[in-house]
């Protein structure tokens, strides 16, 4: 069969076609109904009921076949207005590696004072169910497999209900405009020591925060390691005390797309340095990444950790080449 045109196949294809901003609202235009497999064998009950009571006379049968009539019609609205005036806004996404699951957070809304049930959210490979109480506004969570490294936009999703009865399906199809990243795989087995060696000159004489010379004792912060603690100190009566250390500049990871073997793949690449960026977390390293198409300074924490994370993900894409 030849291919549709392009403008007939828009015709057939609900919803947006490009990626729209919040908030996004839920009006009559955007909200689709159709019945499902049982809505039209109720359907089809109804039609034999309405011809043998015609055929017999049976008043009884009449009123019985529009009374489950009036039932179905009733489960079409009721399920359009389970669906109408919600309001969707978007919230964060979470990031993750291959085999995971990236998450989207989106917001939605319950303008009206009556309680919203059965409602679905289902992406590509992933979907949520949950209620709306009256007059309020839920975050609510879509899992999406994140099969392999890049950027992942959430995509066409669709918002649903089978409320009341299950006779029909209302729907609408959204485009939020939110993507997730996919970091690389680290690197299976053991690679090698994460100290490479840096083409920056190497002050040694200058001396910045680090983990390798004991430096001396400072008060006690939130955001401190608990093997950072001097916790004799604490033992003997004192104040709650943090060990502070020093290093050389030369001293600091220095992680470098160009210090990695010529042979090696581009995946392979990436899978290594994620692997020596998660370490270097963990052990509370400073480090700095560059990579050929972006460089990040030294520094250490969870969100440097997710900036360079996340560079390794663009690598090749549009993105990452801005």
């Amino acid at each position: 069969m030849p291919a549709l045109p392009a403008r007939l196949r828009a015709v057939f294809r609900l919803g947006p076609g490009r990626p729209e901003a919040a908030p996004v609202k839920l009006r009559q235009g955007r909200i689709y109904v159709l019945p499902t497999l049982p809505g039209l064998a109720f359907a089809g009950v109804l039609v034999v009921m309405l011809i043998a009571s015609i055929n017999y006379g049976l008043s009884l049968g009449y009123a019985f076949t529009f009374l489950l009539g009036g039932v179905w019609i009733a489960s079409v609205l009721s399920a359009f207005r389970n669906l109408f005036r919600l309001s969707i806004r978007y919230g964060k996404a979470e990031s993750a590696f291959p085999g995971g699951n990236v998450v989207f957070h989106l917001l939605i809304e319950n303008p009206d004072p009556r309680r919203r049930p059965a409602l679905r959210l289902i992406g590509a490979g992933g979907e949520t169910g949950f209620d709306l109480p009256p007059v309020t506004c839920c975050e609510i969570p879509l899992a999406l497999p994140a099969e392999r490294r890049g950027v992942l936009p959430i995509g066409r999703t669709v918002i649903e209900t089978r409320w009341p009865l299950g006779l029909v399906r209302a729907w609408s199809v959204l485009m939020p405009d939110m993507e997730a990243l996919i970091f690389p795989t680290p690197e299976v087995g053991s690679p090698p020591p994460m100290r490479l060696p840096s083409d920056r000159p190497a002050d040694l004489g200058s001396l910045c925060p680090g983990n390798e010379d004991f430096a001396g004792l400072r008060a006690y912060r939130d955001t401190d390691s608990p093997r950072r603690l001097a916790w004799k100190v604490y033992a003997r009566g004192g104040e709650m005390m943090a060990k502070e250390f020093s290093a050389s500049a030369s001293g600091e990871l220095f992680f470098s797309w160009d210090d990695l073997p010529a042979g090696l793949p581009e995946e392979a690449r990436l899978s290594r340095l994620a692997t020596w960026l998660l370490r270097a977390r963990q052990d509370e390293e400073r480090y700095a990444l560059r990579l050929p198409a972006c460089e990040f300074p030294s520094a250490r924490g969870e969100a440097h950790l997710r900036r360079c994370l996340g560079a390794l993900a663009r690598h090749g894409t549009e993105q990452g080449r801005k």
